[in-house]
Formats: C-alpha cells, sequence, structure tokens
C-alpha cells in the first residue's frame, strides 16, 4: 500500500463513517457476542505474504463492526462516553498523518504551542484563574498519577526518585471512597501503597467530610506517619459524588498538603457558568483533570491537566538527557517533562479544532440539554411502578434500582440483552444500583426518552 492507495482507501474510510454514524440508532448498542468468539474467526498465523486491501478490507467489515460495543452510539448511557464529534475526528486523521512525536518543542513546535494555546482557552472557558497552566495527557489517570507522584516528592523534599522510598517515613494521601479507582492505583504505582490511601468518611451528601479529614491527618502525624496530599472528587463515576472543594482544601492548605482534584467527567460542565457553585474554591487546588473527550465531543485520548505551579511537578517527572536538548534554547517548554511518557501524540489539534467548530456556546447546548433530558428522565423512571431513583441527578448522572439486589440486576441483564440502550451498575451503600449518564455527543431528547420506554418494556411495567 503506498499513498496513492491510502488516497482511495481514506476516501472509503470517511464514507465508511458517515454510513456507520448514521446508522448506529439501528445497531445494537453493547456487543453481541460472546468471549472469543471474534478470535475463533480469525487466522491463528499472520500472513506471510502481501493480502489485497479489498480482502481485508472485506474481513474489518464481517468480523469487527456488529463485535463492538458502540461508544457514539446517541443511546449509551454506561459509564462516560469518549465522545468523538466529527470536527474531532477530521483533526485526528491530520495528526495521524503527520504521525509527529511532540515529546520535544523542537520534535514539533506548532503541536507544542497549540498545546499551550488551547489550554489556556480552556482554562477561560472554565472559569480558572490565569494562575493555572497545564499540558494534555492520555487519560485522567495518568494525570492522577502525575499529582500523586509529585505529592510523594513534596512531601519527602524531593529524595524519592533518588534514593527510593526505604527507610523514609511511611507516607500517607488521603480522598473519599467517592473517588475513582485510579486514585488507588496511583497510591500503588507511586510506591505509597494501597495501605496508605486512607479513605475519609463522607457527608450526608456524599462528600469527603472536611473534619474527618482534619481528624484523619493528625492522627496520622501523632502516629509518626508522613501525610503527602489530598486527592478531591468533583464528579465520582459511581454516582455523581462531589466533594465541598473549598472547605475541604482549606483543610490540606492548613496542613501543607499538596493538592489533585479529580473533576475527569464533571469539570466539563464547568463551561457554563451556573454549574460552576459545584466546585466553589477550586482555584485554590494545586492540580486539576478533566477530560474533554468525556463531555466536550474531543476524541479520546484528551485528558487536560491544569496545574497552578508546574515546576513541582516538572521537577518530579522531568529528565533531560543530552540527546534530548534543545541546542541554543534554554527557555522552551518540553511538555515530555510534565508527564509520566516520554512519547506525546499531538492531541491539541483535535481540542483546537473542536473549540473552534462546534464554539463555546454550542457545547455549552449541548451540556445543558443534557443535564435537562437526565431529570426529564429521572422522573419518568420514578413514575414506573416498582421503581426507586437511589440517587438524584448530578448533573446528567443518576441512579435507581427495581426491589432488591437480584431483581435490579436481573433488569439490567434484560436491557442491556435488548440492546436499544446501555447501562452500567455500581454498587451504593452496599446495594445493587443502575446507572444513568447521559453525555453522548449526538444524542437528542428521543434517545433519552427511549431509556423509560425499555425498561418500563423488558421490566413488564408497560
Amino acid at each position: 500500500m503506498d499513498h496513492d492507495d491510502l488516497a482511495h482507501w481514506s476516501k472509503r474510510a470517511a464514507d465508511w463513517a458517515r454510513e456507520y454514524h448514521r446508522g448506529l440508532r439501528d445497531r445494537p448498542v453493547r456487543a453481541q457476542t460472546t468471549p472469543c468468539a471474534t478470535a475463533a474467526r480469525l487466522p491463528a498465523a499472520p500472513p506471510e505474504q502481501p493480502e489485497p486491501m479489498e480482502t481485508i478490507w472485506a474481513d474489518f467489515e464481517r468480523l469487527v463492526p456488529d463485535a463492538m460495543t458502540h461508544w457514539q452510539h446517541p443511546r449509551f448511557f454506561a459509564y462516560f462516553p469518549a465522545n468523538a464529534a466529527p470536527a474531532s475526528m477530521l483533526a485526528e486523521q491530520l495528526a495521524n498523518a503527520m504521525a509527529a512525536q511532540c515529546m520535544l518543542w523542537q520534535t514539533a513546535p506548532a503541536a507544542t504551542e497549540l498545546e499551550q494555546v488551547t489550554v489556556d482557552w480552556l482554562r477561560q472557558a472554565l472559569g480558572l484563574a490565569p494562575r493555572f497552566t497545564g499540558t494534555i495527557h492520555d487519560s485522567a489517570t495518568t494525570a492522577t498519577l502525575s499529582a500523586v507522584l509529585t505529592m510523594r516528592e513534596r512531601a519527602l523534599s524531593w529524595a524519592g526518585n533518588a534514593q527510593g522510598l526505604s527507610g523514609q517515613k511511611r507516607l500517607r494521601l488521603y480522598a473519599s471512597a467517592q473517588t475513582h479507582s485510579s486514585v488507588d492505583k496511583a497510591a500503588r504505582l507511586s510506591g505509597i501503597g494501597q495501605e496508605n490511601l486512607v479513605k475519609v468518611p463522607t457527608d450526608a451528601t456524599h462528600a469527603m467530610d472536611p473534619e474527618a479529614l482534619d481528624a484523619a491527618i493528625r492522627a496520622d502525624l501523632a502516629a509518626g506517619y508522613l501525610p503527602a496530599g489530598v486527592i478531591l472528587c468533583v464528579g465520582g463515576t459511581g454516582i455523581g459524588a462531589i466533594d465541598r472543594v473549598a472547605e475541604t482544601l482549606a483543610i490540606a492548605r492548613a496542613h501543607d498538603l499538596y493538592t489533585h482534584v479529580d473533576a475527569a467527567w464533571a469539570g466539563s460542565a464547568m463551561i457554563c457558568p451556573e454549574f460552576r457553585p459545584l466546585w466553589q474554591g477550586i482555584d485554590g487546588a494545586d492540580s486539576i483533570v478533566t477530560n474533554p473527550h468525556k463531555w466536550l465531543g474531543v476524541q479520546f485520548d484528551c485528558a487536560v491537566q491544569f496545574l497552578a505551579d508546574p515546576a513541582p511537578q516538572v521537577r518530579t517527572l522531568g529528565l533531560r538527557p543530552d540527546y534530548l536538548e534543545t541546542l541554543g534554547q534554554s527557555d522552551v517548554t518540553d511538555f515530555n517533562e510534565w508527564t509520566v511518557p516520554l512519547g506525546r501524540r499531538f492531541r491539541a489539534l483535535k481540542l483546537w479544532f473542536v473549540l473552534r467548530a462546534y464554539g463555546l456556546e454550542g457545547l455549552r447546548a449541548r451540556i445543558r440539554n443534557h443535564v435537562a433530558w437526565a431529570a426529564e428522565a429521572r422522573d419518568a423512571i420514578a413514575a414506573l411502578p416498582g421503581f426507586e431513583i437511589v440517587t438524584e441527578p448530578l448533573l446528567s448522572l443518576f441512579t435507581f434500582a427495581l426491589g432488591d439486589d437480584a431483581a435490579t440486576e436481573a433488569l439490567l441483564k434484560r436491557v442491556n440483552d435488548d440492546g436499544r440502550v446501555y447501562l452500567t451498575q455500581t454498587r451504593h451503600q452496599g446495594r445493587f444500583v443502575i446507572r444513568v449518564q447521559v453525555g453522548s455527543f449526538d444524542c437528542t431528547r428521543a434517545d433519552v426518552m427511549m431509556l423509560p420506554r425499555v425498561l418500563a418494556e423488558v421490566s413488564g411495567a408497560a
């Protein structure tokens, strides 16, 4: 395959993408397949000789789409969507064509500077203070790990990277039970350890209790431990829990602890000024992560970490051997020093395309619609016989149940086997509940209101 062939097949791929998205509503949302079924249809060994692209393409159409869960389906109400607005898809095609390794300014000057500008555009859109700068990671997991590593090094007076953790004081991290599992993973990968991640009790609103946080820190200090940092939650994955940001940050500051706010999903909603009271006090944080790929239409992967001061993170993660120096330029930004991988994709291009193609008002309208439609769906589900709203909508996320755990789990299986919508579960206060999250870029009110209709039909309440 050469570049002339690529031109032909790229056009065919674009036509396929158009028809794929146009026909998504006719497909079951979740893959209707069984484990190993796709692998069983593939050859056991690679081909020794080149195969015609026609044959490869035909196999793609035959094997892949029907064995995929369709994340761009407008009735995908599970997890949080990894969106792909058309403008983002176009930008991704261009980034793939250039295939740049954007690790240094000199290896990708436009990519570096576009990242600086678009991250600042997003900062302005979210209403964050001008002191914040930032970078684009692959996911919130990497951003959170970067913040936790910075907490570790700061607490150890920058000795951990050089000396290791052996012989050091026992480090402690603090978060609520509503935080994402990426926080647990960061505690493990950073060497701090799962047992040193303190899950602080929550209050009646499922937010971390600031007084309990203060008590936990004081108890650890008395025990000879070394508190390192606090991770706050703005929009938990399970039920959308939000910590009391201003009060919790005040406790962390009183103990001189580094803070990171995981707003991977809900942070995108802050482009709407009316939702910003949900994270009141956010400008006091040291680190914040939000994922434009979750609710702003940007292609996965694109997680933006905002930093009040990048110096501690660069000091933690930065490494500049001779072969990575930009000769004659000492003041350039090399974003590989801000994150874990050396290699970096040109992610800023798709953020730039999306912010320009839809504008902040276009993106705000989508988020406001999703929030309003989620509330409408909640009311319709609450009116169904036997259904119970377990947690009320937080932006566009709420949970419900139908009787006991067994009945609710059986309902979820019937709904997902039906195929018209896709939902997932969580456990809340020991109870099996079903999550609803409205956030697909192309969903409509009719798509959202299909949810109570399907629930009524599969439960026998229709």
